[in-house]
């Protein structure tokens, strides 16, 4: 059975007697629907939820830590996970927020903000293993030496093709050893307990060296990166947390 709730004239619209009595039975109702829309459009504002970043490993304990550290203490509400990853994985296909990359592989539809750098990549084993296996003076001689190396993923994707500059000429060492890691801590481990040769980024290993745990070599063919790029879609609307996050970065970088 259908009811007249309004009546409406050329001028004027109003209720029947019918439609107050439902207001009054509904208002109470629609008052808490207006609340609540409210508080949704308010949560939608405020940073909150899972904000999920895919980094390279070397990243969070050399560089990322005390950041990520410092943004969750000001935005308790948002919950980062962070998942280490050294593949060249499609982070959005992923379900991820962001990803931090070297700036040569940055892809050109990503919008790029610059965090650290420049990178150097250092070449460093311990004195011991030194002592015992002598001191490269060009990295060909790494050819005759245990070089520690790390692979990628689970598959034959093993970083060894170690990369050098010298006098504006960059060139490659291939290079071979008794033990391959997963892992740059693990790596570094190695080298600290004197199993060889690692190459790795010296913001990794400088309180190593600071203690003498590790010893720079070749410091003449260091090769660098211009830095490491926080990237994310380019999209009209960025999320409330991811903005945070972006704009907690853009604080925490030196000022130029």
């Amino acid at each position: 059975m259908r009811v007249t709730l309004l009546t409406r004239t050329t001028r004027t619209v109003s209720l029947t007697e019918a439609g107050k009595k439902f207001l009054n039975e509904t208002s109470q109702a629609i008052e808490q629907i207006l609340v609540a829309q409210e508080l949704v459009q308010s949560h939608a504002a405020r940073p909150s939820g899972v904000l999920r970043l895919n980094v390279p490993e070397v990243v969070y304990p050399a560089y990322l830590a005390p950041v990520i550290k410092r943004f969750t203490e000001k935005h308790p509400e948002v919950e980062v996970d962070v998942y280490s990853d050294n593949q060249m994985t499609n982070i959005f296909e992923s379900g991820f927020d962001a990803g931090i990359r070297h700036s040569e592989i940055l892809a050109k539809d990503m919008v790029a903000l610059k965090l650290f750098g420049p990178i150097r990549f250092v070449t460093v084993a311990s004195p011991s293993y030194l002592n015992r296996a002598g001191r490269p003076k060009h990295p060909k001689e790494l050819l005759s030496h245990n070089c520690i190396r790390i692979r990628f993923g689970l598959g034959e994707d093993i970083y060894d093709n170690w990369e050098f500059e010298h006098k504006g000429k960059e060139f490659e060492v291939k290079v071979s050893g008794s033990l391959t890691l997963n892992h740059s801590m693990l790596i570094r481990h190695a080298a600290i307990e004197g199993a060889g040769v690692i190459y790795t980024v010296y913001d990794l290993i400088e309180d190593d060296l600071r203690s003498k745990k590790l010893e720079l070599i070749l410091e003449d063919f260091q090769a660098k990166s211009p830095g490491y790029y926080l990237y994310y879609p380019k999209k009209s609307q960025v999320s409330p947390k991811l903005r945070a996050f972006i704009d907690h970065l853009k604080s925490e970088l030196p000022k130029k």
